[in-house]
């Protein structure tokens, strides 16, 4: 639900407790709902399925890619393009490369890691479609919120209103396409 698109006919139900909001999310998931998202005040563990990051691999490859860049850069400078010969030591000296290999992998992927996050949660974001709903911004003090995607393959519009209905939800509202 995160595409730019989402918002267009999405329902979103608001609640009073964690404990109803996790009875909504457990009782669609039993129908066949999969693109459901929540909004709380405070963590909680709905059992919605959330697919695996692909972030640990991208900032492991960016370290890997790190490490060999460093240690190319100290190769070409010191063994390829100006090799001194300094009381008969090597110009490819291995143990004098290991601390500033070291020192690139660690910052590549810590670099990968922050821009990556950045990036995976599409945050800074000020401004988001439910936004505009009246009192959605309780949600950061009692209330609960449920969002049901309109690409989700189980629901139309009228079979997603009254499930919802049926949940005893405060208001459910449907957001309408972005301008």
């Amino acid at each position: 639900m995160r595409e730019p698109t989402w918002s267009a006919g999405t329902y979103m139900a608001e609640f009073r407790s964690a404990d109803e909001l996790n009875g909504a999310v457990r009782a669609l998931t039993t129908k066949g709902y999969t693109r459901l998202e929540t909004y709380s005040p405070v963590p909680i563990d709905a059992g919605i399925q959330r697919g695996y990051s692909k972030l640990p691999l991208a900032v492991f490859i960016a370290g890997l890619l790190g490490g060999i860049v460093s240690y190319a850069i100290q190769w070409y400078a010191n063994a390829y393009a100006y090799p001194l010969d300094i009381g008969g030591r090597p110009a490819h000296a291995v143990p004098a490369f290991i601390i500033p290999t070291f020192e690139g992998t660690v910052l590549s992927a810590a670099l990968a890691a922050f821009i990556g996050f950045f990036l995976v949660t599409r945050l800074p974001q000020p401004w988001h479609p439910v936004f505009e709903l009246d009192g959605f911004e309780r949600t950061t003090v009692d209330r609960y919120w449920l969002a049901v995607d309109p690409a989700d393959p189980r629901g139309t519009p009228d079979l997603t209103a009254r499930e919802l209905l049926a949940l005893s939800p405060l208001r459910i509202v449907r957001l309408e396409a972005e301008a």
